[in-house]
């Protein structure tokens, strides 16, 4: 966000809580509608970041052709539904064909797409499109499990609960590929 963007997202922060029926005044509120703007910018700062440049910046030609898994990478997102949270780890695995990434890259595109406002199954799209798109593997896979703020503070109000999605493509699409893939991923 640019500065007059900041400013004006503090106002809109001040003015929320004044129709909630707060006192803006009030000196635990003070510097409340400022916090909220900057921690808006950082949560949302994906939009200014290139993913794809991320990962050109370290590819590698490289002739290994067996699989690749980075797992446990944790994000935070926010609910493109209610503007709540949702966090938890993200597992990916790749087939390199000809190339390969430097492996902190692929945490990093996690964040970019992690730090817009997502839907679950749009950032595990989104980052399974990306790395395919990039480094033109074999195939790769991405398995996002998040619990969401928004299911375990409103609504149904369902603590624990944890909701995982999966998107693969390419040598993924074999089911023996897949299972090699979640026996790493529990060991």
């Amino acid at each position: 966000m640019k500065d007059e963007q900041l400013k004006e997202a503090r106002q809109c922060t001040a003015r929320l809580l004044e129709l909630i029926g707060e006192d803006t005044s009030r000196e635990g509120l003070l510097k409340t509608p400022e916090r909220v703007a900057r921690s808006i910018q950082q949560m949302t700062c994906g939009y200014g970041m290139d993913p794809a440049a991320v990962l050109q910046s370290a590819l590698f030609k490289a002739d290994y052709g067996q699989m690749v898994v980075v797992k446990d990478i944790e994000f935070y997102s926010l609910c493109e539904h209610h503007l709540l949270p949702f966090f938890g780890k993200v597992h990916i695995a790749y087939i390199p064909d000809g190339s390969i990434v430097g492996l902190s890259k692929l945490p990093r595109v996690v964040d970019i797409f992690a730090r817009r406002l997502q839907v679950q199954e749009h950032l595990t799209m989104q980052i399974r499109q990306c790395i395919e798109d990039t480094l033109h593997p074999k195939g790769v896979m991405v398995v996002i499990e998040a619990q969401h703020l928004c299911m375990q503070m409103r609504g149904v109000e369902k603590q624990g609960a944890q909701t995982r999605t999966i998107d693969f493509s390419g040598e993924f699409t074999n089911r023996e590929r897949r299972e090699e893939f979640f026996s790493m991923l529990r060991s």
